[in-house]
């Protein structure tokens, strides 16, 4: 099957809804990644910071169609640049999305190594190795960086409110490529629930647990979080998805978690943040740190 590439670039805010309203016509999602390198001959536009790819075969052009249509009538609103499209044919496709990817470094110690780059780790590093796919989570949009660092940085808490012996247990929600799975696996949690309900994000999380040898600690299953299938299981709720969906889930996130436990909350546009606030002091969490990388914000609240 032979694939075509649709890619915008647009500022944070235009990338959230163009990768929503992308994710309505193809299988997988869009994925959003921040700009480090200009296309070839183009030159970096300060206000089109993030790109927003997705792919669709080669044989739905009626979809391909419908989703241009729709970007034109949402650049009406938001500046963004007029989609670019190229077909690939398989094998190319496999590998063209590589070339945006390299070694990141994320907080003190974390690493994203893409799985087909060398990299020679130093001592304190703690590598997690990817293969993003077609998954959004490749550590290339702050709000995966943000949600990194906010694991790195409360684990060893974590560590201390859990039981010793078994370390703490996670749920991620809207878990992509697992990423954030499979940095807190290696942070020291000890069982881990990694949700999607894309089954293309399912699958590409399934073989990056794998080529982390994080099988034993991660589950995967596709699905949502549910307040009742996981009443306070969970001392750690993690959730890198819109700021609507949050908000929609704050009731659940709140079963979920232990008491004390704490969530991880990012997806969030800087003007959407208080919105997010709100639904979770509704339900009784409090808000204990905002951190916020261009125009994106985490929140960490806490159940006491």
């Amino acid at each position: 099957m032979n694939w075509i590439e649709l890619a915008i670039q647009t500022d944070a805010e235009g990338a959230e809804a163009a990768a929503a309203l992308l994710s309505e016509y193809v299988t997988g999602g869009a994925a959003i990644e921040e700009t480090i390198l200009p296309e070839p001959g183009e030159t970096l536009d300060p206000a089109r910071t993030f790109t927003v790819r997705a792919f669709f075969p080669a044989t739905d052009r009626a979809n391909l169609e419908q989703a241009e249509t729709s970007l034109w009538h949402l650049a009406q609103l938001r500046e963004m640049s007029a989609p670019r499209t190229r077909e690939l044919a398989e094998e190319d496709w496999a590998e063209a999305w590589k070339k945006y990817y390299t070694i990141l470094h994320v907080g003190q110690h974390l690493v994203v190594k893409p799985s087909w780059l060398e990299y020679a780790p130093q001592p304190d590093d703690i590598v997690i190795e990817l293969d993003p796919g077609m998954a959004f989570g490749t550590g290339l949009h702050p709000t995966t960086r943000l949600c990194m660092r906010a694991l790195e940085n409360y684990s060893p808490n974590l560590a201390k409110v859990s039981e010793p012996s078994q370390g703490y247990k996670m749920i991620d929600v809207g878990t992509g490529s697992g990423i954030l799975s499979i940095t807190a696996a290696k942070l020291g949690a000890r069982k881990i629930v990694a949700l999607d309900t894309d089954a293309v994000a399912v699958e590409t999380a399934r073989r990056n647990i794998a080529f982390n040898h994080a099988e034993p600690i991660v589950h995967i299953e596709q699905g949502s979080l549910d307040a009742e299938k996981h009443r306070d299981q969970f001392d750690v709720v993690c959730i890198n998805i819109l700021a609507e969906v949050i908000c929609e889930l704050a009731p659940a996130i709140a079963s979920a978690l232990k008491s004390p436990g704490i969530v991880i909350a990012s997806g969030i546009l800087d003007y959407k943040a208080d919105t997010v606030v709100e639904a979770l002091n509704a339900v009784g969490i409090d808000i204990i740190e905002k951190n916020q990388e261009d125009d994106w914000v985490a929140l960490v609240g806490r159940k006491p």
